[in-house]
């Protein structure tokens, strides 16, 4: 009876571990992410990717839960709000979750830091160089100094909530950033912080801006890829060459129907008209009038091929001597 109740314990060890590893770990994010100073409140959020009974917030200090928190079937995220932060709650934070049925632990959630400003030191100064606007493609130099503090270095771009570089400073507090070959997203407000070191995420607060402008270069592609010049000067001639094509068309197509005219055979040859016109006196000895008879051409018997002959113009004209 022993072996078989050990046998069971054990199945049940087994199979309680497997659904614990496969359970997917959850997410932890910080409200606000940055900027929170000694005394603030920040709130950790834990994303969770399925249905659980139970959320667990730990604190890296001591690794044991700070939080927990029953939460409902149909709940996706657990909250846990930190009032009047102090610089002991400045490290690492990571959340896991619980099921029921079947009972399980999910694996921890990567760690998020909680770095808290703090007003006691200093904000650094910061340099731009060149100070201009600068073209596309060019390299573009950000100083950072902290002074005595020498704490590691970070470069901040309005706009986004992660820095965006960091560095240990030289012997005299000043980190050097460089920006390779800029573009007109590059644009924008830069900062510098610095954190003290030890083991409390501790930050000095924001310094002055720098404003870098990145200008495109001339002919620069826009959105669609093409220059704006090319696109252009690609619409109007795509606009001439269909413009010509119609009209060949329209000149082939009027042409062929006029060839299918002539050379119909039960065509009727055309008449002509006397044609009487005025013409009005060029010197003293004018026309005074012309008169234009033509013969209308016989009309050939059916089936008869033979060529018309050209109609005989017969013309009068009477001019004026001098008087």
């Amino acid at each position: 009876m022993a072996p078989m109740a050990l046998a069971l314990i054990l199945g049940w060890w087994v199979v309680a571990a497997s659904v614990a590893k496969k359970l997917p770990p959850p997410s932890l994010s910080l409200h606000p992410s940055q900027g929170v100073s000694l005394g603030g409140a920040v709130t950790l959020r834990c994303h969770l990717p399925q249905s659980a009974a139970r959320v667990e917030f730990y604190k890296e200090e001591s690794w044991g839960p700070v939080k927990q928190e029953d939460v409902d079937m149909a709940q996706d995220v657990a909250e846990f709000t930190l009032d009047g932060v102090k610089k002991e709650d400045a490290v690492k934070y990571c959340c896991q979750y619980r099921v029921s049925k079947p009972r399980g632990t999910s694996e921890l959630s990567d760690p998020v830091e909680l770095v808290l400003t703090d007003p006691n030191y200093p904000p650094p100064a910061i340099s731009l160089s060149p100070k201009e606007p600068v073209e596309t493609g060019a390299n573009v130099t950000i100083q950072c100094c902290n002074g005595e503090y020498k704490g590691i270095t970070f470069l901040h771009k309005d706009g986004l909530s992660a820095p965006l570089q960091h560095q240990k400073p030289d012997g005299g507090g000043t980190a050097t950033f460089t920006l390779f070959e800029v573009t007109p997203a590059d644009s924008g407000t830069y900062r510098c912080s610095y954190r003290i070191g030890g083991f409390y995420l501790l930050s000095s607060p924001l310094g002055e801006n720098v404003t870098l402008e990145v200008t495109p270069l001339p002919g620069s592609q826009g959105d669609s890829g093409w220059p704006h010049g090319t696109l252009v000067a690609a619409v109007a001639g795509s606009c001439a060459a269909a413009f010509a094509f119609i009209l060949v068309l329209v000149a082939s197509f009027l042409l062929a129907a006029r060839r299918r005219r002539i050379q119909s055979p039960g065509a009727t040859p055309r008449s002509y008209e006397a044609v009487q016109f005025q013409v009005p006196p060029a010197d003293s000895q004018a026309l005074t009038y012309a008169e234009l008879q033509t013969l209308t051409p016989s009309t050939p018997p059916p089936g008869s091929f033979t060529t018309p002959e050209p109609p005989t113009i017969y013309a009068e004209v009477g001019t004026g001597g001098p008087h």
